[in-house]
């Protein structure tokens, strides 16, 4: 699930729901209310252990957490050197995940291919928008951390899209991962220069604040989208198809970067030596050459890797009769 949720297109959601544990994680989540808070005050640490399922939540968050920074550097890696392929692979997972919503979704009326529509044009309203400029404000980012866990409680909404969206992902989801995965190899090195490094620590105080909006988000998100699904579950899901459908032009892979240029023409850098962009020019491919090939078959490979796990679902269905 950690893995899943950081990957753009893909929800952590959809991991739980074809592993078969969906419904025990929501039910685990809603009992982090009232009644969990009270036996924690009370020092009653036994009974909240098993009142929350804290097994199942602390073996899952942990594996979550091995997954996600084991994924962030190779994401980082990737993201670099290879940024094409990249976005290909996002593109179709993103397809395949639309795919894995739909085809369960049962008969559609018109008061869903309304739903659909409506999710549809905030899309395109979206795709038509350039993603926003990365933002550190510490408020901000607790709300992008209660937004990044909504792949985890409804599964087909990718949390970490959403992120892409608000332009922080590489900031949160790579730069400040990974500026704590640095942090703990120089701590096993016995080397603390780091303490004196400004950058360092902006990026892990960001990290902490995303961390707790995280949190936050899953809580109360678990109650919320539990209540909404319960009761609307097929227009919930309708307008989330049209949303993610309508959104593809976000993660188009042939894109080109707009930049900030000075009075010398050369491209103007941020407060953190970045280059400052603001936009992108999307255009199809002009010739179907090696790269345009290998761009297609990543977008294959990526609506493959999401399907894969409606086909495993299908075998563990098969394989238990």
């Amino acid at each position: 699930m950690g893995a899943a949720n950081k990957v753009p297109g893909v929800s952590g959601g959809v991991v739980a729901f074809v592993a078969g544990f969906y419904e025990e994680f929501i039910y685990s989540l809603q009992k982090i209310n009232r009644k969990a808070f009270k036996l924690l005050i009370g020092g009653r640490y036994k009974s909240l252990y098993r009142y929350t399922n804290g097994q199942f939540l602390s073996l899952l968050i942990l594996g979550m957490v091995i997954s996600y920074f084991s994924i962030s550097k190779l994401l980082d890696y990737l993201i670099v050197h290879y940024e094409l392929y990249v976005w290909s692979a996002f593109f179709g997972m993103i397809i395949g995940s639309i795919y894995f919503i739909a085809k369960d979704f049962g008969d559609w009326n018109r008061k869903y291919a309304a739903y659909l529509l409506c999710g549809v044009i905030a899309g395109v309203a979206i795709s038509f928008l350039e993603p926003a400029k990365e933002n550190s404000n510490l408020f901000f980012v607790f709300f992008c951390g209660m937004i990044s866990v909504s792949g985890m409680t409804l599964p087909g909404f990718s949390g970490s899209f959403i992120l892409i969206l608000l332009g922080n992902y590489v900031l949160l989801l790579v730069d400040s991962v990974n500026a704590l995965f640095d942090t703990f190899a120089n701590i096993f090195q016995l080397d603390f220069s780091w303490v004196y490094n400004p950058e360092r620590i902006e990026l892990l105080k960001v990290l902490a604040i995303f961390s707790l909006g995280s949190l936050v988000g899953l809580v109360s998100l678990s109650h919320l989208l539990a209540y909404v699904l319960k009761r609307f579950k097929k227009a919930t899901y309708a307008v989330i198809i049209g949303f993610i459908a309508g959104s593809l032009g976000v993660v188009w892979p042939w894109k080109e970067e707009k930049y900030v240029f000075d009075t010398l023409g050369q491209i103007k850098l941020d407060a953190n030596g970045r280059e400052i962009i603001t936009g992108y020019t999307r255009y199809f491919p002009e010739n179907f050459g090696t790269e345009t090939k290998l761009a297609i078959l990543f977008m294959v490979i990526g609506a493959a890797i999401v399907l894969s796990l409606d086909w495993y679902d299908n075998y563990k269905k098969k394989h238990r009769v």
